[in-house]
């Protein structure tokens, strides 16, 4: 199934209000942070989530939308990205962002490429593959400062129910076109 313009525009309107919205996620958390390390990852980790949405809103335009256009993801998905933000100390912080909604926004955006074609939204599919390798560096990152700080640790449960959160939200763009089954 081959998604419409619409809804190729608002899928990709999510994508950038949720990489806004992570990007002040991290913003946040940074001066709260007591840790060294935690900080450092989270500043560079800002930039890069700020230079996805600024290429993935440019690609809008193309999509007979406006530039730099959002769309509010659907409120489950926004639910758990509040229980994330709301998260402390950095050991929640750090495993629900780099254990659970970046794992999970990859995912998002590899399903957004199977439901597009290669060819015709190629521009997207270029954006997409950058922003994937990107999530691979941040992860990377992380996993860099987790050993260097194996004392940051988080309540499993706590992460356990922000998976169950993110997973629940089968479909995460509140699409102005209903896909046809």
């Amino acid at each position: 199934m081959n998604l419409t313009i619409t809804q190729k525009a608002d899928a990709l309107g999510t994508f950038r209000f949720v990489c806004v919205r992570l990007m002040e996620t991290l913003a946040a958390w940074v001066p709260t942070a007591p840790e060294l390390e935690v900080k450092t990852l989270f500043g560079r980790h800002i930039w890069q989530l700020a230079q996805h949405a600024d290429i993935i809103g440019h690609r809008t335009v193309a999509l007979r939308a406006k530039p730099h256009y959002d769309r509010t993801p659907q409120e489950s998905y926004l639910d758990a990205l509040r229980l994330v933000r709301e998260a402390t100390p950095s050991g929640n912080r750090m495993a629900g962002f780099y254990e659970a909604v970046l794992p999970d926004l990859a995912t998002r955006f590899r399903d957004y490429l199977v439901h597009t074609d290669d060819l015709l939204d190629a521009p997207t599919v270029e954006i997409i593959q950058r922003v994937l390798i990107d999530f691979e560096r941040m992860e990377s990152d992380w996993r860099k400062v987790h050993a260097q700080r194996p004392d940051v640790v988080a309540d499993a449960a706590w992460l356990d129910r922000v998976r169950r959160a993110l997973a629940a939200c089968r479909e995460f763009v509140d699409h102005r076109e209903k896909i046809a089954s």
